[in-house]
């Protein structure tokens, strides 16, 4: 394929201009309340796209009535089971993800296809290092190519069956081994690219690997679609994504928090006051820049740019706003002040 193809899973176009983010529930899907709780908290987060398990038939019948009560596009995940593959789509599932290796014979695989295509859904194919086919690794070892070929294979498979909304993934746990892999296939594929780091590990880690693995990639020009995996609160995915797109410039509409790392000089409780103000303007979808700086030496100066900033000092607080003069506060008050005045600026 020589032109960036598109493809739709729900109201969410991949291959387009915006980078969508995606999340994984962990509760079981058939527990439909827990399930529609989990989904919501998502949506508020800012997640584009939710996956679901489908372990079972009643993981499968459940997704209609988990559509029905939820904002998002719906994908299934389903592997071993033409079956189930088939009852999630005609269950109402918006995306399958599979493997065609491990669903079944060309028939099993054919009839997943056939019910793609009735239902006009797209599906995922993705390969990553524990799920290589025997005979790529003997021929490569686990490198980039097997990645590559494994998941090319599979979407051959699903191409005869006449497929042409497909989106391919290539994950690793090693980050430049991700970086590789994903580089080679945007080169050899048109396909929309579903971009993570698998197994990238607990909150802290998992965001460093995935801040360099998704990042590199994104500055790069390649992937439609992201999920930062970690061993963490899913709604902690959806706030590492939102974080690494507008670290690399791709997401405009929030709001910057810029804070310095405090010194000895900083007589305030700078650390707390930054963390506070990041999570009032975590979800706020509007273009602004905040600072919070420790102290009166480079704060003012720092936080000149900004469309509020504030910056410490042992027996007063200076308040910057870009169109009004500054302010001298007691540090007692400063707190108050500052989070009136950024209020001022998000209604």
């Amino acid at each position: 394929m020589s032109a960036r193809h598109q493809v739709r899973v729900g109201n969410v176009l991949l291959g387009g201009d915006k980078i969508a983010v995606q999340s994984m529930t962990t509760e079981k899907t058939s527990d439909v309340e827990k399930s529609v709780a989990q989904i919501l908290r998502l949506e508020n987060a800012g997640c584009d796209i939710v996956r679901v398990a489908v372990a079972d038939e009643d993981d499968a019948r459940a997704i209609q009535s988990i559509k029905n009560q939820i904002h998002v596009p719906l994908v299934a995940d389903v592997h071993f089971s033409a079956k189930l593959a088939v009852l999630a789509v005609e269950s109402g599932a918006d995306k399958l993800r599979i493997n065609p290796g491990n669903i079944g014979s060309d028939a099993e695989i054919t009839r997943v296809a056939d019910a793609l295509k009735a239902h006009k859904i797209p599906v995922r194919v993705g390969s990553n290092t524990g799920s290589i086919e025997k005979h790529f690794l003997e021929q490569y070892g686990v490198s980039a190519r097997a990645l590559v070929e494994s998941a090319l294979a599979n979407v051959s498979v699903l191409e005869k069956c006449g497929l042409e909304d497909i989106v391919i993934s290539v994950k690793a746990s090693s980050v430049p081994l991700t970086v590789e892999a994903y580089t080679l296939l945007a080169a050899k594929s048109g396909y929309p690219l579903h971009l993570g780091v698998t197994e990238a590990g607990t909150e802290e880690a998992g965001k460093i690997k995935s801040a360099i693995g998704i990042g590199s990639l994104l500055l790069n020009g390649i992937g439609d679609t992201i999920r930062v995996s970690l061993t963490a609160d899913s709604v902690k995915e959806v706030y590492a994504a939102h974080e690494i797109l507008r670290a690399c410039g791709i997401e405009k509409e929030y709001v910057e928090v810029v804070s310095c790392p405090t010194c000895g000089r900083c007589t305030y409780d700078c650390m707390g006051l930054a963390r506070r103000v990041t999570e009032r303007v975590r979800s706020v979808q509007k273009r602004l820049k905040v600072a919070v700086m420790g102290c009166v030496v480079n704060g003012p100066g720092e936080a000149r740019g900004c469309d509020l900033g504030l910056a410490g000092g042992k027996d007063y607080c200076v308040i910057i706003q870009k169109n009004g003069p500054d302010e001298r506060v007691s540090v007692k008050d400063a707190e108050r002040v500052f989070f009136e005045r950024l209020e001022g600026l998000l209604k």
